[in-house]
């Protein structure tokens, strides 16, 4: 009640500062619900009920240009995740959609919002994912040197025990100080030297029916011989500046990720708005 005219009121919180104040510090502040009700003295349903209704700004719109992108996903579990297409150069996340699966059809679409939008895709990093590279044949692309170097680290393990498969690690581990035909020539050595090794078989009791013994290694060199022309396209057309790896956006996976983690038990959609906040900022 006012002490001067005696009017009555009840005071209302609208879409204002403090709402995008408690909006910042539950996204990026790391407060939980439980905190931000301690510190403004309301429940922790009142507060949630704040966070669902406020109306974020949308963040400037980006001029179409001729772009060199990134895109990959990343999943928070089974059948729920998110795929991102980012312009290192830009430093701007152009492209956000939650999916369910990673398949070729998740980059189609995205190719076909990005031109629609305007932006001509001069290049694009990937990862090796099979059939992904086929959503780009006009385009110049590069494959993820970090995410091939890992495919053939699952392949062989942190600590290979056969000899043919530590050179091989080997190599790998050069991948970003080497060229094409260094690392060309690198696997025809290792595999005129191992040639006999890869062709070993495993018979079963039959003696009939068999297996390739060494198939983890086998696997991991062709891996590598698959994606050999695409790992070294940021050499070969250095007038595109593109980068080598996708580290830019793993970055901001690894970032999103980390502040998920403050608040475990998200509802989808609410996740979902969680994740395209920090993307856009």
């Amino acid at each position: 009640m006012c002490k001067q005219c005696g009017t009555t009121f009840v005071r209302q919180y609208h879409f204002n500062e403090w709402q995008k104040t408690l909006f910042q510090e539950y996204v990026f502040g790391k407060q939980t619900l439980k905190q931000l009700a301690g510190k403004y003295g309301k429940s922790n349903r009142t507060i949630q009920k704040y966070l669902d209704q406020y109306q974020e700004e949308q963040p400037s719109t980006q001029a179409p240009c001729s772009v060199v992108i990134g895109v990959d996903c990343t999943f928070f579990g089974r059948g729920n995740g998110i795929i991102v297409a980012r312009c290192p150069e830009l430093k701007k996340n152009l492209y956000c959609k939650e999916i369910t699966t990673e398949n070729r059809a998740a980059y189609e679409e995205a190719r076909r919002y990005l031109e629609a939008a305007g932006f001509s895709i001069r290049a694009v990093v990937l990862d090796a994912k099979h059939g992904i590279r086929e959503v780009f044949p006009d385009v110049v692309v590069q494959i993820c040197q970090y995410h091939q170097q890992k495919i053939v680290g699952r392949y062989l393990t942190a600590k290979p025990k056969t000899e043919a498969g530590q050179e091989l690690k080997l190599i790998v581990s050069l991948l970003n100080k080497i060229d094409e035909n260094l690392l060309t020539e690198a696997l025809k050595n290792w595999h005129e030297k191992w040639s006999g090794f890869l062709k070993e078989r495993t018979y079963k009791s039959d003696g009939k029916h068999w297996w390739n013994t060494h198939k983890r290694i086998r696997a991991a060199y062709r891996s590598l011989m698959t994606n050999l022309p695409y790992l070294f396209s940021y050499q070969k057309y250095p007038e595109l500046n593109i980068p080598n790896t996708n580290n830019s956006l793993e970055g901001y996976f690894s970032k999103l990720k980390r502040l998920l983690n403050n608040h475990n038990g998200l509802k989808r959609w609410r996740r979902y708005r969680f994740t395209v906040a920090i993307l856009n900022d």
